[in-house]
């Protein structure tokens, strides 16, 4: 690799007896780079950045490590533990020459980097460790190679520098191979951010299974290129080598294209070492055929398949667009991206040299036309080869000393050593020919007359000249001229320039720019040599000034007197106090040559710090002598008793305000009053007042300062009204106020000792029934641990039943459509016939393209907004489909829901009220942000709040089983929902059965029921506990079994409806064990019946409605419903009956508080883990919440409780609640409407913790509010920490975030039904197909991609309509 070669040599024109230069470095040295403007050589070595000169003299060191840091440190450093000095090795080094900087990154700190400056690299010009993780550039393993490029960004009609990042993957590294990385602040950027987010080439990651290694980075032509290394598809460990493309001014990497490079018969020399970039060649316009192919020829070159995406699993056609490359030749959001070349279209080129040992350097340089490589191997030798009509010249060009840490400067060529023709052109050296009319041989710059007919001689042929006669044979000379030379042979030795490399030569500056008179010409830069010559009356070079004789050297030259051409201002009051400015010319050198100033006789003191060298005096005015005159000149006096004296004059005279408009003004004060008189002039003014007269408060006299003196002008009244009338009025407006403000604090004060006396009440009651309830509290719950423990151990064996990823995201997404299970989305059927499957396909296909433009969704998504039959329904339905379409990008996704959030947000702050945002799902983007959530939480809740929700919901259905439910009333003796409450005594016992499972073995599995439940209940109790290992769904359903009783030797076939069930009236009673006499510890038999089971969904309770229906009676199981006679009798009874009815049933309200309390540690352990930032918290919440407080920093009406109301909206109300009320979204389970009832009284305590507002108990508060009353202040509590405690984490950056879900979409995308979504997406196209055209044609960036072009092509391809497109 290039970062372990132990020997660098820069290869540099140099003459042969010209001793080889060296410089030795402490540690290895990793990478050289040489500033081209100044010759500067820099070298990154390990812990050290050294700056030498051309001939390899070290100008300025830099030491960057040893630093104290550790493998998983996160910086800084500080806050790190387990730190060690470790070294630090130089990653990247680039000249960023516009700016004068060196980019320096390094191994150390996640590889953050430096800017040093070029001209002395020990000053850091720019150095940050506290930017988090958008700033880590390089790797900090050993092993990685990171190359990078210069490049310009433009954003906002703003053009930045930046650079191009390239490197593999290291295991503590981010997945991004390629970053652009800005080298300012700009907005929210700060300096080294990659600045390249929602780019297509991160959208599925650069997993470290291909293991890239970069060796090249550079551009051309508006191109970057990269060249690398890496395996094919992750499968074979066979590295192969590509140089990939982007447009120089892609945002997104839209553009970027691999093509495959192969070397030798087989490729059998496949991994790139080092490379060096000449004029490219033909061949790479062969990444533009990959793109017309994918474009336009359906990924084929010559009717072969050529086009691939790398890094992705996609199996199906995606060059499926008909458009025209030239439109697009960087590619674009609707097209696919990236591309790759297929193996069979690789750049195929023979070996032209081979030699043992690796060769791991090249650099070519051009001689005469001539192609010249020098290649390094890995045991420090350089070669010099040429390639050239057909014939390979090669030759051993210098043995190095094999040393990590020296860089070696030496000659490429030894002409000078042949001393005749033959021996010289015998060389072939394409650097080396004979100097015919010299004698020597030489390089061909260095022969005067080489461009003359055989003046310098090289050739294959190696043939030399021989001078045999010259003519004339003699020359004469004849000296016509005092001085004049003969004509003779020279042999100058000149100042050599070397071509193609720039040399500062001269600087060119004229001694009288700038230098208008002798002062400023003596005030020059002694370096200049500027004089003042007399008698040109000019600033010249010394040795343009001639001095006459007997005129004094120029040096000596004295200036002339001082000259003023201006004062500023003409005029001053006569107490003076003002500045005045003089301009002119010769007024010195130093602040320190004015020695007196005096305007109209009077001294003026000079201000030394106003002044400008000989062309600026300020000095400040004394009073004028009153005896005196008025008016005068100006003048100053110089060193050397120079004077120079005005021609123009100053007057000193007061200036005369004369009047003031309007007079009159409120007091509250703001009129503009104008003040108009005579001479006001005069000076400047300096301030402005009022004086108030304090015999008059109302009036004030506005006065003028001008210098020392003071001016009175007028007077200004403040307007006052009749005080008599306030006398009248203020008595009579706020007496009755006043009695008004007592009356309500009475009345307040009053309601208010009343309300807190009925709260006091209200909770002295609830602790009495706590009381009286907690040792049965106790007892239950121990009971309910005791019971719970074989729970317990099924969880710590990895029984979760946790539903895979899709049949999750199906759940959360489709199940609550109004088709339910038979979604089509979940069952992943399309009726499409088989002869146009194939169509549809690819039109489906270019829909997904044609999804990936920003621009058509965003108007997708409005049209269908705006229309009025897209009802609240369709809109979630919408979003899930989009979700599931775009799963396999999204980072693309989440840009999408960001701006359409943004839209939101900007709606709700400033036309509807802010509190409302997210509350409910009223649009696209609403859902969406669910979706988002849903999928980004997946993987905590298997992680961490899984388990707690499952006991949660173990422990509730187990509570809720322990005593009588009533089958058709939906009511439960245990239960936390007063609506759901049992309001009867039911007697029952608690029977052990024994039961037998028919063709599974003579294992007898004993089962706990009561002897009041139905047959139902008892089979599915006997399920549960039989099939406990197996998830609800591969459980035999209720209806698909039978239940035996043998109690001798015939046995009984049990159901809920049989000829001897008991009648009470017209009331049918469902039958249960008691009523079959069933005693404890009985034998039962439980058999399989053969018909289709019903899906999970579809449960018991359905089909007993199904058969109560076949009988003319009415059902009942406990508690018969109270008939029409009934009904009639008790509107007939007293009032005081119906209130003795009501007491009675609240009597079992304590009920609620039992369970409650039973229940309370494992609400509290749910609770827990989704509110402790102290724990994992998911990086999407603390991203989102970040964005939301970003946003909220923007609007002034959204204070602290519109952001918690959004959070708490975002996430605890869509995600938490929705997972919490619904078990079987997340569980493999089955929950009965019992245990929905009590899930849904948690929920709405989760749903209370999270809001800000108070809630007053009263006796009218519901028992649901009353039971959690005193744990509402508590989870209030968790919920405000764990929203500070999130605001007070790192951030995650875009970086880190597009990671995650890059490597969400490359994990589940495969398993979704996208084909399906797709198909339904169209639907709502084709029903808004007008809509949306017309959308597209208002736009003009849809128009400039053709998009309504793609979509009538798609439409025409999808709806089988011939068209003439």
């Amino acid at each position: 690799a290039a970062l372990q070669l132990e020997a660098v040599a820069i290869v540099v024109l140099s003459l042969n007896n010209v001793p080889i230069l060296e410089f030795t470095s402490e540690t290895s040295i990793n990478n050289v780079v040489q500033d081209i403007q100044t010759g500067r050589i820099y070298l990154g070595a390990v812990n050290t950045i050294f700056q030498l000169g051309p001939s390899l003299r070290m100008q300025a060191r830099a030491d960057t490590g040893p630093k104290e840091d550790a493998r998983t440190c996160t910086p800084p450093a500080s806050a790190c533990q387990d730190t060690k000095p470790m070294p630090n090795l130089n990653k990247l080094l680039l000249v960023h020459p516009s700016n004068g900087s060196l980019i320096v990154c390094g191994s150390r700190y996640r590889g953050i980097c430096a800017l040093l400056n070029l001209t002395n690299v020990e000053q850091q010009l720019y150095y940050s460790d506290s930017k988090g993780e958008r700033t880590y550039v390089a790797s900090i393993e050993d092993n990685v190679n990171v190359v990078g490029v210069m490049s310009n960004y433009t954003k906002d009609e703003n053009t930045f520098s930046v650079f191009l990042v390239g490197k593999g993957y290291g295991s503590l590294d981010s997945t991004k191979l390629i970053s652009t990385r800005i080298l300012q602040d700009y907005r929210e950027w700060v300096v080294f951010e990659s600045i390249i987010e929602a780019s297509t080439v991160q959208t599925t990651p650069f997993v470290p299974k291909y293991l890239h290694d970069f060796r090249l980075a550079f551009k051309e032509d508006g191109f970057v290129y990269f060249l690398f290394s890496r395996t094919l598809d992750g499968t074979d460990n066979k590295n192969l080598t590509f140089v990939s493309r982007l447009c120089e001014n892609d945002h997104h990497y839209y553009s970027h294209t691999e093509l495959q490079l192969n070397c030798g018969p087989n490729n059998r020399y496949n991994k790139v070492q080092a490379a060096y970039v000449a004029s490219p060649g033909k061949e790479l316009v062969r990444l533009v055929d990959i793109i017309s192919a994918c474009y336009s020829d359906s990924g084929k070159i010559s009717g072969f398949p050529a086009v691939d995406i790398p890094y992705s699993s996609k199996n199906e056609e995606f060059c499926s667009s008909k458009i025209a490359v030239k439109n697009f030749k960087c590619g674009a959001d609707f097209l696919p991206s990236p591309l790759a070349s297929k193996p069979r279209v690789a750049l195929k080129a023979d070996a032209v040299l081979t030699k043992p040992g690796l060769l791991t350097a090249v650099a070519v340089a051009v001689e005469n036309d001539h192609t010249i490589a020098f290649l390094g191997n890995n045991q420090g030798e350089v070669f010099k080869v040429e390639w050239s009509f057909d014939l390979l010249l090669f030759s051993l060009f210098f043995p190095l000393n094999f040393y990590l840490r020296e860089i070696t400067k030496v000659p490429v060529q030894t002409c000078l050593q042949k001393k005749d023709c033959q021996s010289c052109v015998e060389l072939r050296d394409p650097y080396c020919g004979w100097c015919v009319l010299e004698g020597r041989c030489t390089r061909r710059s260095e022969c005067r007359r080489a461009e003359e007919k055989n003046g310098w001689l090289w050739s294959y042929r190696q043939q030399c000249v021989k001078i045999v006669s010259f003519y004339p044979p003699n020359l004469s000379c004849k000296k016509t001229q005092k001085g004049a030379k003969c004509p003779q042979f020279e042999n100058p030795d000149p100042v050599l320039i070397p071509v193609g490399y720039k040399t500062r030569i001269i600087t060119l500056y004229n001694c009288s720019m700038g230098r208008e008179d002798c002062s400023l010409c003596k005030n020059s830069d002694p370096k200049y040599r500027c004089v003042w010559c007399a008698k040109q009356k000019a600033c010249v070079y010394e040795k343009l000034c001639s001095p006459d004789q007997g005129s004094e050297y120029p040096y000596n030259t004295e200036c002339p007197d001082p000259q003023i051409t201006k004062i500023i201002p003409h005029f001053g009051p006569l107490r003076g106090g003002i500045s005045i400015t003089i301009q002119g010319s010769n007024l010195g050198i130093h602040k320190e040559d004015i020695k007196s100033i005096t305007v109209v006789g009077e001294p003026c003191i000079h201000q030394e710090e106003k002044y400008s060298v000989s062309t600026s005096v300020v000095c400040e005015i004394g009073p004028v002598d009153p005896t005196g005159g008025h008016w005068g000149k100006v003048e100053v006096e110089v060193k050397g008793e120079k004077r120079g004296t005005s021609s123009m004059y100053f007057t000193y005279r007061d200036p005369i305000p004369e009047e003031v408009k309007p007079s009159r003004g409120p007091k509250a004060g703001g009129t503009l009053i104008t003040i108009s008189g005579r001479f006001l002039d005069t000076g400047r003014f300096l301030f402005q007042r009022h004086r108030r007269d304090t015999r008059f408060p109302l009036c004030v006299y506005p006065q003028i300062k001008f210098g020392k003196g003071e001016w009175v002008v007028g007077s200004v009244q403040y307007e006052k009204k009749n005080d008599l009338s306030l006398y009248i009025i203020i008595p009579a407006v706020i007496v009755p106020m006043l009695l008004i403000i007592a009356i309500s604090v009475y009345c307040y004060r009053r309601k208010s000792q009343q309300a807190e006396r009925e709260y006091e009440k209200v909770k002295h009651q609830l602790e009495n029934l706590e009381e009286s309830v907690r040792d049965r509290c106790k007892k239950e719950f121990t009971d309910l641990m005791i019971e719970m423990e074989d729970h317990t151990n099924e969880l710590s064996e990895g029984r979760i039943p946790f539903l895979d990823y899709k049949t999750y995201t199906d759940r959360v997404f489709f199940l609550p459509s109004k088709d339910g299970a038979n979604d089509v989305m979940i069952t992943g059927k399309l009726d499409i016939p088989e002869a146009r499957r194939a169509t549809v396909t690819q039109a489906l296909n270019q829909f997904s393209n044609l999804l990936n433009s920003k621009t058509f969704l965003i108007n997708f998504i409005r049209t269908l907004e705006r229309s009025h039959d897209f009802n609240a329904r369709a809109k979630v339905y919408f979003a899930s489909l989009l979700t599931v379409a775009l799963h396999g990008k999204l980072e693309y996704y989440t840009d999408i829901m960001r701006t359409l959030l943004l839209e939101l947000m900007e709606e709700y702050v400033h036309s509807k009220n802010p509190k409302l945002m997210l509350r409910r799902s009223e649009t696209v983007v609403e859902r969406m942000l669910c979706n988002w959530m849903s999928i980004c939480l997946y993987q905590f809740l298997k992680d961490s709040a899984g388990e707690p929700l499952y006991k949660l919901f173990r422990a509730i259905k187990h509570q809720i089983e322990k005593g009588p439910v009533d089958a058709r009333v939906k009511k439960a003796k245990y239960t936390l929902n007063d609506t759901g409450l049992l309001g009867d005594d039911v007697e029952y016992s608690v029977l052990t059965l024994q039961v037998l499972v028919q063709g599974e073995g003579p294992d007898v599995t004993p089962v706990k029921v009561l002897s009041c439940d139905t047959i139902s209940q008892v089979k599915e109790k006997i399920i549960e506990q039989v099939y406990r290992n197996l998830p609800y769904s591969q459980r035999p359903k209720v209806d698909s079994v039978t239940l035996e009783w043998r109690p001798g030797s015939t046995g009984q076939i049990l159901s809920d409806l049989d000829l001897t069930s008991q009648k009470e009236g017209r009331w049918k009673r469902i039958n249960t064990l008691a009523h079959y006499n069933v005693r404890d510890n009985a034998t039962l038999v439980l058999s399989r019946v053969l018909h289709t089971q019903q899906n999970y969904d579809q449960n018991q309770e359905n089909h007993e409605e199904r058969n109560a229906l076949l009988e003319d009676d009415k059902v009942f199981h406990l508690v018969r419903p109270a008939d029409e006679m009934d009904e009639i009798k008790s509107k007939r009874g007293s009032i005081k009956d119906k209130s003795m009815t009501k007491a009675i049933t609240e009597i079992y309200l304590t009920r609620l508080l039992s369970v409650k309390g039973t229940l309370q540690q494992f609400v509290d352990d749910f609770f827990r883990s989704v509110l402790c930032s102290g724990a994992v918290v998911p990086p999407a919440v603390k991203y989102f919440f970040d964005f939301l407080d970003e946003q909220a920093l923007k609007h002034n009406n959204v204070d602290e409780e519109t952001i918690h109301i959004w959070k708490t909206n975002s996430l605890p109300l869509r995600f938490w609640v929705n997972i919490l009320k619904n078990p079987h979204f997340t569980f493999d389970v089955h929950v009965s409407e019992v245990v929905d009832a009590s899930l849904s009284v948690i929920a709405q305590t989760f749903m209370d913790a999270c809001t800000k507002s108070e809630h007053k108990l009263s006796r009218d508060s519901p028992s649901n509010k009353l039971l959690y009353a005193k744990e509402i202040s508590t989870y209030k509590k968790m919920v405000d920490d764990y929203y500070k405690g999130i605001r007070q984490m790192i951030p995650v950056s875009d970086q880190d975030m597009n990671t995650h879900l890059a490597e969400v979409s490359r994990a589940h995308t495969d398993k979704l039904n996208t084909q399906v979504a797709l198909h339904q997406l169209y639907q709502y196209a084709s029903k808004y197909y007008d809509g949306i055209i017309a959308s597209l044609d208002e736009d003009p960036a849809a128009q400039s991609k053709q998009l309504t072009l793609r979509l009538q092509q798609i439409a025409a391809a999808l709806e089988n309509k011939v068209t003439d497109l």
